[in-house]
């Protein structure tokens, strides 16, 4: 696994997370840029989100805070983790509901990239999707999945969540919306996923589980739900049928070069 140099910051003895005020002043440039990025962008389902976990803008949320909310909509809640986490300790949590929650935040010379995710990319980019059932589910069946597959069936669960969870647009009555939470969480790639720059194909979860990915660059290809539903559906179908299927049939060619050594 990849090491970071960010550390995660530890609760006093009543849960409460003291971040310094240059923190909260992040916060605060990346939530009001990137809320003003995601208008006419981010799908109904997200802004819905956003609206009831009514995230505050001058300072870091508290966990408790989003936990209310999580808790009362679908049974969800936010857990306290490390700046990087084993795939195992990935399952587990979403496997009881729990969705990860790394409790730092990116330095002003990382404002517009990050490779780890930070606590704004899990909060903003992925908390207020999981105020909806269809995306819960779909997430609470991944991570049970995960949970009992081999390491090699893992890697393509992984891809799977990318061209979804992380990476994924949705067309919807107004529109192509996103709802991936890498996007929503990247001004950059808010912006370039719906040009005509990318690839988009509609959705197709062993096309998307043959399809590589590199996590540090802009996405070459989107795989495109036609609501959210379809993940909802998702859920009910022998995904890892589909995943022998998928590597039975091998991976695609990456649209991408590779990394430089």
């Amino acid at each position: 696994m990849s090491t970071t140099h960010y550390l995660a910051r530890e609760p006093d003895a009543d849960g409460f997370i003291h971040y310094p005020e240059a923190e909260h002043e992040v916060w605060h440039t990346l939530i009001t840029r990137q809320l003003s990025v995601i208008q006419g962008r981010a799908c109904a389902e997200y802004l819905d989100g956003i609206e009831q976990l009514n995230l505050p803008h001058q300072r870091i949320p508290q966990l408790g805070e989003i936990n209310r909310v999580l808790q009362a909509k679908t049974g969800w809640s936010v857990a306290r983790v490390p700046a990087l986490i084993p795939f195992q300790t990935f399952f587990e949590l979403l496997a009881t509901k729990q969705f990860p929650v790394a409790t730092f935040i990116r330095t002003p010379e990382d404002l517009d990239y990050l490779q780890e995710p930070d606590i704004f990319h899990e909060i903003f980019g992925h908390c207020p999707l999981l105020t909806n059932p269809w995306f819960a589910k779909f997430t609470h069946t991944y991570g049970k999945l995960g949970l009992k597959a081999s390491k090699e069936e893992r890697v393509y669960l992984a891809r799977l969540y990318w061209m979804t969870i992380e990476f994924g647009l949705i067309d919807t009555p107004q529109g192509r919306r996103i709802y991936g939470g890498g996007i929503l969480s990247s001004p950059k790639e808010t912006q370039y996923c719906l040009s005509h720059e990318p690839q988009h194909l509609p959705f197709d979860a062993v096309e998307a589980m043959r399809t590589p990915y590199r996590i540090d660059i802009l996405q070459p290809l989107y795989f495109v739900l036609p609501e959210m539903k379809r993940l909802y559906q998702l859920a009910q179908e022998d995904i890892m049928a589909l995943l022998q299927q998928a590597r039975q049939l091998g991976l695609h060619p990456p649209k991408f070069a590779p990394k430089a050594a």
